[in-house]
């Protein structure tokens, strides 16, 4: 049994995992789109207080370039184009720069270093997550290493699509080009609820796609925006419903498998997800998909062909924090509180990989509570108006409220909503970015939801992640400091509440 050590480089939020503990660096850092690229930076995150040695231990490893691996021990790792410009010096063999991968299996072996291709990384998370036996495979983003997107089916066989969506590429283009910055494509998706389709805007569109690669930004953003002075919503709306056609129109032809697994930055894209559930009867999205769940991927690739064996690991994969406080709390209370009006900061266990905050790091409301979504934008978020917030829905009821077909327990897929009871979670365009809860999943968090339907027979509660401009907290007194500065009502860390005074 090989004892697998793995990180990947890339350039956000790099990462470790050593098979039990999955690091997500901005949260550490407390440095919104943090960059670490090398071991120099790696130690300002992993001080005792934020973790133990054991837990930082692949980290360490990895970084040391004077650390000699024992036979038992093996290093698991992928990158990005841009990260390789940053391991000139770390042992990296060329040969693993030029491997081309045919298949989701191959990789590559020298010494006890572990290799395999970005989207291989992608890929294998998904799949070995997922559970399934077969599946089809689409991972898909801006750009890794060689690649923009393959399509791998149920045999291994891998398909580069890669001339022909750079989805990734193009929407982080438009909005950084909308004043949403590098990173602000998820925002560029919740403005897309407000837009509506431009048919001249699409056939513009059809101009970045012609080339493989993206032309001359200034002369195509001056062009597109002459267009009838279109509106930013406008364009958002255009560029979803492309997206979706362009992603339908190339893997339809491709489908081998009932199952789909989606990986990738661009599977954060829930209308995406959505539409493709309409060809395949299950479609599984894990609860990191992008370059933050690498580590991951790469791990488990590693530890399945080397070991014989799948890890799966919990999305509820962080640290855990002790905390005692001076009023212990009983979670009807917190239910009442929330049918109430009240705007609770519920921070439980250990934290949630990826960028969801999926029950353990949340911020909860009253999903009836048509005027919330403005209350917490501005008193709390300090975001924009069109930001969007999800329902945390019972999995025994998603169907009575929500119309699609599989449960969503990552917050992966938007679908439309049936009732007009719950307007604080719904977009304008009548839709919802859904997480269903289960029992097995988060046992607290589906008792929290459970005790609010019997108040007030919605089998839901208003979700968005712990934070105000800053990381999702990680800790109690980061918790603590978020509740301070912000107009919550309450906040519950473990068993304990904190009120402020009158509320």
């Amino acid at each position: 049994m090989k004892t697998i050590f793995s990180a990947s480089y890339g350039p956000h939020d790099h990462n470790t995992y050593d098979g039990v503990w999955h690091n997500q660096v901005e949260r550490y850092s407390r440095l919104k789109h943090n960059v670490p690229w090398h071991f120099d930076s790696y130690p300002h995150h992993t001080t005792a207080d934020k973790m133990n040695q054991n837990d930082n231990s692949a980290g360490q490893k990895f970084y040391d370039e004077t650390y000699k691996p024992d036979e038992h021990e093996v290093f698991a790792f992928t990158t990005t184009i841009g990260g390789l410009k940053q391991i000139d010096n770390a042992a990296f063999p060329q040969k693993f720069l030029d491997f081309t991968p045919t298949n989701l299996w191959d990789y590559s072996m020298e010494g006890n270093q572990y290799y395999i291709d970005h989207h291989q990384s992608h890929a294998a998370y998904a799949f070995l997550q997922s559970g399934y036996k077969e599946s089809d495979i689409l991972a898909i983003d801006g750009r890794g290493w060689k690649f923009n997107c393959i399509f791998v089916n149920k045999n291994g066989d891998i398909t580069d699509l890669s001339d022909d969506m750079n989805m990734g590429i193009l929407w982080n283009h438009f909005a950084k080009e909308l004043g949403f910055g590098n990173l602000g494509a998820s925002k560029l998706m919740g403005l897309a609820a407000y837009g509506e389709y431009s048919h001249e805007i699409h056939m513009h569109l059809e101009r970045y796609w012609e080339f493989g690669t993206l032309p001359d930004s200034r002369m195509s953003w001056g062009k597109l925006r002459s267009l009838h002075q279109l509106r930013s919503e406008n364009i958002a709306k255009t560029l979803q419903v492309a997206t979706e056609e362009r992603v339908r129109d190339y893997i339809l032809a491709l489908k081998t498998s009932d199952n789909l697994c989606v990986s990738g930055g661009v599977a954060y894209n829930g209308y995406m997800n959505e539409m493709l559930t309409k060809t395949w009867d299950n479609v599984y999205v894990p609860p990191a998909p992008g370059d933050e769940g690498q580590s991951i991927g790469t791990y488990m690739h590693a530890d399945y062909i080397l070991n014989d064996n799948v890890h799966i690991p919990s999305v509820y994969s962080g640290k855990e924090y002790d905390y005692v406080g001076e009023e212990k709390v009983d979670i009807k209370e917190v239910a009442q509180a929330i049918a109430d009006g009240k705007i609770i900061g519920w921070f439980q266990g250990k934290s949630e990989s990826g960028h969801r905050a999926l029950g353990n790091r949340s911020i909860l409301a009253d999903p009836r509570n048509p005027e919330i979504k403005s209350i917490i934008n501005h008193t709390i978020k300090n975001r924009e108006d069109f930001r969007p917030f999800a329902p945390s829905v019972l999995v025994e009821h998603y169907q009575e409220y929500f119309d699609t077909n599989q449960p969503s327990p990552y917050m992966a897929r938007i679908c439309p909503v049936k009732s007009d009871k719950v307007p604080g979670i719904t977009h304008l365009d009548n839709t919802a970015r859904i997480q269903t809860v289960s029992k097995e999943d988060n046992p607290k968090y589906h008792e929290l939801i459970s005790e609010f339907y019997k108040i007030t027979d919605i089998p839901m509660v208003l979700n968005t992640s712990f934070n105000c401009q800053e990381p999702i907290v990680e800790t109690p007194k980061e918790a603590l400091y978020t509740f301070n500065k912000t107009k919550m009502d309450m906040v519950v860390i473990n068993d304990y509440i904190v009120r402020k005074v009158g509320r």
